[in-house]
């Protein structure tokens, strides 16, 4: 008796292996497809003058960014229940729990390795749904956030893609530097993938 069930588990254990030796090269080729259709959503969006839109690809790539440094964050046994289960397309569970992880965690998880994170992941959010950020024609969207969400994000800007100068606090003078920001997102994004394909474990503490 004993014997079948030992050999029981063992086969449930090289299903898993198998399984999460699979997932792992799909997961990644869905999220840098993901990405490189978000890069060129921007130009198109950019061309197009649609500024709305080029902020909502923003969040989307953040999206991906700050799932994959959660997932760096987590055992290897965690990660690959985890990765199984987005390649599935079923939501992420806590441990030991069925609550699920939220977008909130996984946000403030990834805000102590980029400080603006938040900030641009709810403008981005703002864009996402309807809300008064999408009358940007007539009026101000960086107005309409509180002054610490405002200054995040153009300190960012300005601090990695040269502008907006600091005496313009306009969302039409940011719009302009929407690509570069992208494209410092998916350099970020393709690192954090790498270490994932390396079987790395970043520290919580640490990131």
């Amino acid at each position: 008796m004993w014997r079948r069930r030992w050999w029981s588990r063992l086969q449930r254990l090289r299903c898993r292996v198998r399984a999460s030796m699979s997932s792992l090269p799909m997961f990644l080729r869905q999220v840098r497809s993901r990405s490189l259709e978000h890069q060129r959503a921007m130009r198109l969006l950019s061309e197009a003058g649609l500024a709305g839109q080029m902020v909502s690809v923003l969040r989307q790539e953040l999206d991906s960014m700050v799932r994959v440094i959660y997932l760096l964050t987590q055992s290897p046994e965690r990660r690959d229940l985890l990765i199984e289960a987005s390649v599935r397309g079923a939501k992420w569970s806590k441990v030991d729990a069925r609550a699920k992880v939220t977008d909130r965690e996984m946000v403030e998880l990834s805000q102590t390795l980029h400080g603006w994170t938040q900030s641009v992941y709810k403008f981005g959010c703002a864009f996402i749904h309807l809300s008064g950020l999408h009358d940007y024609n007539d009026r101000d969207p960086l107005a309409q956030l509180p002054a610490k969400e405002r200054e995040d994000i153009l300190e960012h800007c300005r601090r990695y893609h040269g502008g907006p100068h600091p005496d313009t606090e306009r969302f039409c003078d940011l719009v302009p530097y929407l690509p570069r920001v992208l494209e410092k997102i998916a350099g970020n994004l393709e690192y954090c993938l790498a270490a994932l394909e390396r079987g790395e474990v970043f520290d919580s503490r640490e990131v």
